[in-house]
């Protein structure tokens, strides 16, 4: 079994669906931590990836960054079924329309509240109304269904469930949102060795 090589930082969000999913198929990483703001770290992985961002996956000479493309080609190449990444065209459609509300909105939302937080700086009433309506159209993906693109575990409930870290860091009241809160219960089931944050 070959070694990819992952740039990444635990703390960085965007590199953790990464590490959780690898987790959960059972790869194996060669983790190379990764300080964008260290300048020794910048320039070796500038050598790698022109865009010098993180997570950065090396595997057998193919280079890929951004998590996202990350998450969806490891499930591509290594995923025993398609499950995870689904083959059927509408049910793939759903993955990418989750996928791309963390993306465009969910992710970077809630790390602005979670950065804000952290630097004991007030979140204003406009984020905060922000997070909500994030956090109320996750409870109502999950509706119907036991994870956030219908009835199987898919990628997308690895990005989703980070920016949901990122709440529960800083303690986010989420008893409104029952289905939520049994949906974030049942994805630590799903990461072997999760760390309590």
């Amino acid at each position: 079994i070959h070694t990819m090589d992952l740039y990444y930082h635990i703390r960085s969000p965007p590199c953790q669906p990464v590490v959780f999913l690898a987790r959960h198929l059972g790869l194996e990483f060669n983790h190379i931590v990764t300080s964008i703001y260290d300048p020794a770290d910048f320039e070796v992985l500038k050598k790698v990836n022109p865009q010098h961002t993180i997570p950065t996956l090396v595997d057998n000479g193919h280079i890929l960054w951004e998590s996202y493309a990350i998450l969806i080609y490891l499930a591509e190449k290594y995923a025993l079924d398609d499950s995870l990444y689904p083959k059927d065209v509408c049910e793939r459609s759903i993955v990418h329309q989750r996928l791309f509300f963390d993306s465009g909105m969910f992710q970077n939302t809630t790390l602005q509240a979670l950065l804000s937080h952290l630097r004991n700086n007030p979140i204003t009433d406009e984020h905060l109304a922000k997070v909500k309506r994030g956090v109320e159209i996750v409870e109502m993906y999950l509706t119907d269904s036991p994870y956030v693109a219908g009835q199987k575990l898919t990628i997308a409930d690895f990005s989703i469930f980070v920016s949901f870290c990122s709440l529960d860091m800083m303690k986010y009241d989420l008893t409104a949102y029952p289905n939520v809160q049994r949906w974030f219960a049942k994805m630590g089931t799903h990461i072997p060795d999760l760390e309590p944050t």
